[in-house]
């Protein structure tokens, strides 16, 4: 009789309840319109928490069923008196069939492929059942993206984001697809492949709807502070010894945004020449606020590179700081930048902040005044280090950068209760977008070190800080290992990121060993803003660097005398706007982006780096990669030996190789016979080794082949401390 009275009042008020939940999330529903169901369909939902099927139940028309799990089919038994549903049990394997059953039946069916409510804030695994499923029924599966309940109460991410009862909730419906059947391949294999694809088109619609037409990251500021909460903790500075809230970064940039407006003068671009510093981040953000671009220069560089990067951007003033600038040793720098740029330097903005631009940036941060976004507003530039006399900007606008924030979100998860050691320079796109941004914009903690060069204070600020994710280059990675103590990293260490060059074996071998932890290597170039591809804990495989992000689009052209693979053409919204190039100024990025390696792509999807497309020495008419025969080297000489092999013109053959090393005594004779007893080609056997103590690095940490080559012409006639054949 209760239950009787309870489901009648229930029903009564159930016209009034939808209504009033819609508008208490603020649902904002896209896509309707790709609701069809004269056929049949799957609908293939995220899976966020509790109320992923409440809300899909108050939009979905009526004859769609749903799939629920017999345990919370007991626990809402009354709610779902209200819906058609079918209760399975995950554990029976003939559940699927009971799901089959109801799709072939015509009955449209909301199945949540991943099984479970996320217990990490991204994508759990797919079953393998929706991919039988799709391929037995040949139903159309239709993927919705639910974005805002994981910051819900009835969410399974207590203390790793921010809950409240009542987040505002976007739900949008994908582009129906269909996976078809093939005679001649396995149905386990088929079942893997559907698995597979499902997943991949789940991500990429994902993606999709969390992106914007136009963006400015300070707006993204802005709005991560209200999800994450203003006075959560969002940067540490560890040189400065003073941290930043989401409150505290925006009052300052709000600030020193007014400041900057009056000393920049509505100039378009303004170049940036900090370390990494709570300084730098605030300064971003206030350019960002006011729509100026900065144009960050590599102060690795050196004088004359940072003299053309500031010409070539076009910039009329230069933003730094007299502690830097001394620190670093950029005075020369300065005193030639002088005559012709004006220098800024924050200590005097700092001294320059009247109490009426306080009260004007307060004011600003109540209001949560917006920033500028507009075409040509919303851009940063960064410097490429290639072959050519003066270096390039890469113009990235703030959606290329948001976009692969959004791409790795969708692919690794991470959430709020992260840590992110930023000692990567901003200067390189690696650092900027992946140690700077993505935890910023992400509620993740960053805590800053200005030289990943620091090899034994790297590892002690691990521990000390109990950073969970790590990002660094292989030369540094290696580094990192050698001085850190077994223990240092087993206290809080999830995930430790490898880019910008090749992981060496040795170096993934000794993190496994020594500390347990899998590196995840990633792939990627400036101007992807920057990642490719990337290992993941849920898809890797050893020698690679992983799968190709959601929302990329991929093809291989071919390249001469290479059989297998090609050079990776891309296109996506993380691929660049465009060069400006020294005395000619913008040059459009075409449609389709070369990143100029040859990589080849196995059947599932992972990529393998076979080297550059300039990358090769032509001897006697048959191409040689150079990236292996740094592999052969190494593997014949001691684990922390560091390589650059490079060609130079020769008569008889048209090239020949050059190693330079760091190991003194190396012997080239010994080398060669150490090659052949492998039962490696003569070909693929340097002409000569040089010794050098220190090869050349880039502030990324990657081998300077630019110089060495330089040198290596240079010194070709003469050559100094080397042996040669």
């Amino acid at each position: 009789m209760i239950k009787w009275l309870f489901v009648t009042l229930l029903k009564l008020f159930l016209p009034l309840l939808g209504p009033a939940l819609m508008a208490s999330f603020r649902v904002r529903v896209k896509g309707m319109e790709q609701l069809d169901f004269t056929e049949k369909t799957v609908l293939i939902p995220n899976h966020v928490s509790l109320l992923d099927a409440v809300l899909l139940a108050l939009i979905l028309p009526k004859e769609v069923a749903f799939v629920v799990n017999t345990k919370i089919a007991k626990r809402f038994a009354w709610l779902l008196l209200f819906r058609a549903h079918i209760a399975v049990d995950p554990l029976n394997p003939y559940s699927v069939r009971t799901m089959l059953r109801t799709v072939q039946s015509g009955t449209p069916l909301v199945v949540f492929p991943e099984g479970r409510i996320t217990t990490t804030g991204g994508m759990m695994k797919v079953y393998g059942g929706i991919g039988y499923i799709a391929l037995r029924s040949q139903a159309l599966m239709l993927p919705i993206a639910i974005n805002g309940l994981e910051h819900s109460k009835l969410s399974y991410l207590r203390g790793k984001l921010k809950q409240i009862w009542f987040p505002a909730v976007s739900i949008t419906f994908g582009e129906a697809f269909q996976v078809p059947m093939s005679e001649h391949i396995s149905r386990r294999v088929q079942k893997d492949q559907a698995t597979d694809t499902i997943r991949s088109r789940m991500q990429n619609h994902l993606l999709e709807s969390r992106m914007k037409p136009e963006l400015n990251l300070f707006n993204e500021l802005i709005i991560a502070a209200k999800q994450h909460g203003s006075s959560a903790i969002i940067c540490e500075d560890i040189v400065g010894n003073y941290s930043l809230s989401y409150r505290k970064l925006l009052l300052t940039t709000y600030t020193m945004a007014e400041r900057l407006k009056e000393l920049l003068k509505e100039q378009n671009r303004a170049a940036v020449l900090l370390p990494n510093a709570a300084a730098n981040v605030i300064t971003l953000f206030s350019l960002f606020r006011l729509g100026v671009t900065p144009a960050i220069l590599n102060y690795s560089a050196g004088k004359q590179a940072m003299l053309d990067a500031c010409e070539t951007a076009s910039v009329k003033t230069i933003v730094t700081s007299r502690a830097f600038v001394a620190k670093a040793g950029l005075t020369d720098f300065i005193q030639s930048a002088s005559g012709v740029f004006t220098i800024v330097y924050l200590e005097d903005v700092k001294q320059s902040i009247t109490f009426k631009l306080k009260c004007v940036g307060i004011v600003h941060y109540v209001r949560k005044a917006r920033g500028v976004v507009g075409s040509g507003k919303n851009e940063v530039v960064l410097f490429t280090s290639g072959s050519e006399s003066k270096p390039k900007g890469v113009i990235l606008t703030h959606r290329n950068i948001f976009a692969n924030i959004q791409q790795a979100k969708v692919v690794i998860a991470f959430n709020a209760s992260d840590i992110v050691l930023g000692a990567m320079p901003m200067f390189h796109s690696f650092g900027l977008t992946a140690g700077t941004m993505l935890p910023i914009l992400s509620g993740m903690k960053v805590v800053l070190y200005p030289n990943p060069l620091h090899y034994k204070v790297i590892p002690e600020l691990v521990y000390d800080r109990n950073i969970t994710i790590l990002f660094g280059t292989s030369t540094f990675l290696s580094a990192y290992a050698r001085t850190a103590h077994p223990y240092d990293y087993a206290q809080s260490l999830k995930y430790v990121v490898a880019g910008a060059e090749k992981l060496k074996e040795e170096v993934r071998q000794t993190w496994s060993d020594k500390f347990g932890i899998r590196i995840l290597e990633g792939y990627g170039t400036t101007e992807t803003a920057p990642v490719i591809s990337l290992n993941t804990p849920m898809y890797a495989k050893k020698g690679t660097v992983g799968r190709i992000l959601p929302g990329i689009h991929y093809r291989l052209e071919p390249v001469d005398g290479i059989e297998l693979g090609g050079n990776l053409l891309v296109k996506g919204p993380n691929v660049m706007k465009g060069y400006l190039i020294h005395g000619q100024g913008f040059v459009s990025c075409p449609e389709w982006y070369s990143c100029g390696d040859v990589v080849q792509i196995d059947d599932q999807g992972f990529i393998s780096i076979q080297a550059r497309v300039q990358s090769f020495a032509k001897i006697g008419g048959e191409k040689v990669s150079l990236p292996m025969v740094e592999e052969l080297v190494i593997a014949s000489l001691p684990p922390h030996a560091i390589c650059a092999a490079i060609s130079v013109p020769e008569v008889r053959k048209g090239e020949r190789i050059v190693v330079y090393h760091n190991i003194p005594g190396a012997q080239i004779q010994q080398l060669r016979e150490s090659m052949k007893q492998q039962g490696h080609p003569t070909i693929y056997m340097p002409s000569e080794l040089r010794y050098l103590e220190k090869l050349p690095l880039l502030g990324s940490g990657k081998v300077d082949y630019v110089t060495i080559k330089r040198t290596a012409l240079q010194d070709d006639h003469e050559p100094k401390g080397s042996e040669m054949i």
